[in-house]
Parts: C-alpha cells; structure tokens; sequence
C-alpha cells in the first residue's frame, strides 16, 4: 500500500492561472477517482474526530462549500457523526447565519443554517486547502455563534507561504500534506 504522502503526491496536481492568473489551483480530482487513495485520505482526515484511543468524539463534521462536502461527508460517516454544509450565501434554503472573509482573490460569504447544530455538539471542520485561513475562520465563527464546540479543522493541503495557519492561532488544525 502506498504511503499517505505519496497518495497525496500522485492524486494532487497543480492547474496554473486557475480561477485566475497568479493563482495555482489545486486539483484534488485525481486524488478522488482512486479509490484506495480517496480512502486512505478519509481515514486519515478522521482520526482528527477521535481520541487518543481512535474513539469518535464529534457530534458533526462540518464541510466547506465546494471540495470540502466531497470530504466531509465520508469522514461523518466514517466517525458515526452527522454532517453539515457550510455553503456560499444564499444556497441554504432556512433561516441562516452568514460571515463574510476574504480570500486571496476575492471576498466571499458563507453561510449555516441556524438550526444546523445542537447546543454543545462537538465539531470537526473538513476543508481541502488551507490558505489564508479566511474560510476557516469564518466558519469557526458561524459554528461557534450556532453554540456548538469546535474541537477542530482538519484539512488535506496547507499552504505554507500563506498565513492560514498564523491566522487561526489557538485553533487545533491538521494537515494531511503542507507545500
């Protein structure tokens, strides 16, 4: 079986100038099609819900609009949890919580629906790439304003040159690979 860090070498590449010039898009496409690989990546982005002794401790697993729904939803699956989309504004069809953030070419919106969580759930965040950190700070915000308990993020990529992890200080994240 290959190592975790060569499925992740193999099933990420890089698409220059994408969404626009200057900016390296990473591609997780090929990463997903491998079964074996996507497989070996969701366990991996799982055990950050669990306890030293590999028990489940979140209550829901949270995915980011787009990729991260693509993750999240085994790893919820995988930990016994629920899951819940954290989508771009106005895709929720209930009553909702938004935050907006900045990203490294752009602004956004996000949003959860106010009902998404339980008074103290316990949460994992799942995203692909960890960049300047703005989404995920977000997103803490908005799960912490619904009154549940972030326990942590874990991601598949962190950007090393961007200040992702410096911006959530304090937070507990995980990163499968960092560039």
């Amino acid at each position: 079986m290959r190592s975790l860090e060569q499925v992740l070498t193999d099933g990420i590449r890089d698409i220059p100038d994408y969404p626009q010039a200057g900016v390296v898009f990473k591609d997780i496409t090929p990463l997903l099609a491998d079964h074996t690989g996507f497989g070996q990546v969701v366990e991996a982005l799982a055990a950050a819900g669990t306890d030293d002794d590999g028990q489940p401790i979140v209550d829901k697993v949270v995915g980011i609009e787009a990729r991260g729904f693509i993750l999240a939803a085994p790893v919820a699956l995988a930990l016994g949890a629920g899951f819940v989309p954290v989508r771009k504004k106005g895709k929720l069809p209930a009553a909702t919580y938004e935050e907006s953030y900045a990203l490294e070419y752009g602004e956004a919106t996000i949003e959860v629906h106010q009902d998404a969580f339980a008074p103290g759930d316990r949460v994992l965040v799942i995203d692909d790439v960890l960049a300047t950190g703005g989404t995920v700070e977000a997103c803490l915000r908005l799960i912490r304003r619904c009154g549940a308990e972030v326990l942590g993020t874990a991601v598949l990529l962190e950007l090393s040159f961007l200040p992702g992890r410096k911006r959530l200080q304090g937070e507990a994240v995980t990163a499968l690979v960092t560039v």
